[in-house]
Formats: C-alpha cells, structure tokens, sequence
C-alpha cells in the first residue's frame, strides 16, 4: 500500500473544482515550452512539478492522454475531465489508468476513452522526423516524451556510425541516430507489437535501408556481438527501470552494471556510449558511480561528454527529488 498519507494541491483556503482545475492545468500548460498549438506530442501536466500531484496529461495531435496515478485525484476524476475540456479543447480524451502505482492506492486498473471517441493508433511529428504511437497499448501513455531531448542529441553525434540501440521499443533513438547520417543502426527490443511500429516508422521516414530491427533480449544479443568481434561507433541503452523501490536498489545496480559493462566492450575506438536510467531511486552520482565501475572492469577509458535529463515539459521541482528521475549518460571511448 501506498505510504503517502496526503498530497498538497493548495495553500490557501480555496475550493476545489473545476474551475481550480481549470486554472491549475492553464498555468502549467503556459510553463516550459509547453503549447497546445506546438510540438504535435508533449506532456502538458506533470504531477505534483506542476502542483497536481497523481495527475499525468500528454499531448497526443489533437487526443490527450490522461493517468491519474492517486485516490484523491481519482476522487475529482470528473472535475479534471471537465477542466480539460474547457482549457485545452481536444478531440477525444483517453485514459491510461492501467499503471501499477494504481494499485497501491488500492485503485482498479482501467483503460480507454473517457471522454469522445478515436483511433489509438496515431502519428507525431518529431523535428524531421515522424512515429507510429499506440496510446492504448504502447508504453507509458505510449511514447517516451521525456527522451525528446536526448534523441536530438544522439542525432547529432551519430553520423557515419554504426548503431546498436537496446531496448528499442517504437525506434525513437534509433531513428533519430538514422536521421543524423549513420551508416547503419540496428534496434533490440523484446516486444514484437514494438519493433513492428519501429519498422513502420522507419519505413514512412525513408529509413529502413539503414535500420535493421530485432526482437530480442539485449543481454543475450550483446552476449552474441561480443561472441562474433562486433564493434560499433555508438551504443544506446535506455532500459525500463530495474527498480521501483530502494529495497531492490542494489539487484538493479548490478543489472545496470552489467548491461553497461557488455556494451563497453562492443563499443569501437572513439565510440559513443548513450546509457539512461529512468529509476527515481538510482540517483544522478550512483548512476555515474556505477558506470565508473563498469568502466573499470572493462579495462576502457571514457570521458563523460554529457549528464542530460528529462525533456522541459518534464519540469523538476526542487522540493520534490522524484521529479527529477531520468539520466542520460552520454560517453566517449577514449582508448
């Protein structure tokens, strides 16, 4: 069960109620970048960094996408519906209510239109680029937005390399690394539904002579590369979190250790290591600490070009550590 007795929404003696909501969801809509006339997908309310905690809302074109994630938000359900009715105006909106944290507020896991009716399958225009999102059964609410930045980043350091991104899922790195000029990128993921919508996306953005998509476990294809003397130019590894709680903290760093371990090993000369964590609980200086040790047990030298995080619709809120949750690690093979 969950362990948070409360959540604050509010200082001030003030009703909750859609009109609350409304003015809450307008005010963060307006922080970070964020528009509902700009980029085609974007989170436009991010719990408790926006002071509505247990609420997620993603911008979709014209569907949002909603996750109420705690019993009090639960409770004013209707009121959040109508507030974003009446801020944002979208067409239809769907709710991702299927999350696990869910069940530790003793709440049903539940998906599907709350509001309208629409197609779950859709696509987002990415800078040049464009993917193929399933809202109902992708991951999260069915893209990682929070990556927008990163893969920018990996499109511009990725030309004339050869790629392997792992845990592919829908190919947002892989593609981005394709756009910026690699000679070839080859994606891994465990999920079949995934890599069909990587292939789908490769194909409409003209990509797939230089995109080769796999379904697999990473562990063992990078097991398998090192096996056949594979090498490549850049290696990307954002995996799902190997923790959601400090009581298995230690499991998950030896699981990051060891997938960051394999892949230095694969990495060329002047190679490009992109390795992410999104677990709250393994902070920026364990997460570096750990790769400091792989690094160490792969007898290789790497400089750290970059520490990135979470895109800027994904706002840190200083009294709140769990906002700031993802790292990205991006490293240079020196030796």
């Amino acid at each position: 069960k969950s362990q948070i007795a409360g959540r604050l929404l509010s200082r001030s003696e003030e009703s909750i109620d859609a009109t609350f909501f409304g003015r809450r969801i307008g005010e963060a809509v307006g922080r970070c970048g964020r528009s509902v006339k700009g980029p085609d997908a974007c989170r436009l309310v991010f719990g408790e960094a926006d002071h509505l905690p247990g609420l997620i809302v993603d911008r979709y074109g014209d569907l949002l996408v909603i996750q109420i994630l705690t019993a009090g938000m639960e409770r004013v359900r209707e009121m959040i519906l109508a507030a974003l009715r009446g801020a944002i105006q979208p067409r239809p909106i769907y709710e991702r209510n299927d999350a696990s944290p869910r069940k530790l507020e003793g709440l049903p896991l539940r998906k599907g239109f709350a509001w309208g009716q629409g197609e779950t399958g859709l696509w987002i225009q990415e800078g040049d680029l464009r993917f193929f999102v399933e809202v109902a059964e992708g991951q999260k609410t069915g893209f990682f937005l929070d990556q927008r930045e990163n893969r920018r980043g990996v499109m511009g350091l990725a030309a004339g390399r050869e790629v392997l991104d792992c845990f592919c899922y829908s190919g947002g790195f892989a593609l981005s690394a394709a756009a910026g000029g690699a000679a070839a990128v080859t994606g891994i993921d465990l999920s079949a539904e995934a890599i069909a919508w990587a292939e789908q996306s490769a194909e409409l953005n003209s990509l797939s002579s230089r995109c080769t998509f796999m379904i697999g476990n990473a562990f063992d294809a990078l097991r398998a590369f090192d096996r056949e003397g594979r090498r490549f130019g850049m290696l990307i590894l954002d995996p799902p979190a190997f923790t959601k709680g400090k009581g298995a903290l230690a499991g998950a760093l030896r699981g990051y250790k060891e997938i960051n371990l394999r892949a230095m090993k694969l990495l060329a000369p002047g190679g490009i290591l992109v390795s992410c964590s999104c677990s709250y609980h393994v902070d920026a200086p364990t997460f570096l600490d750990m790769l400091r040790a792989a690094a160490a047990d792969a007898h290789r030298e790497f400089q750290l070009r970059e520490l990135r995080t979470q895109a800027n619709d994904h706002p840190i809120l200083l009294a709140a550590r769990e906002t700031q949750y993802l790292k990205c690690a991006i490293l240079e093979a020196l030796d």
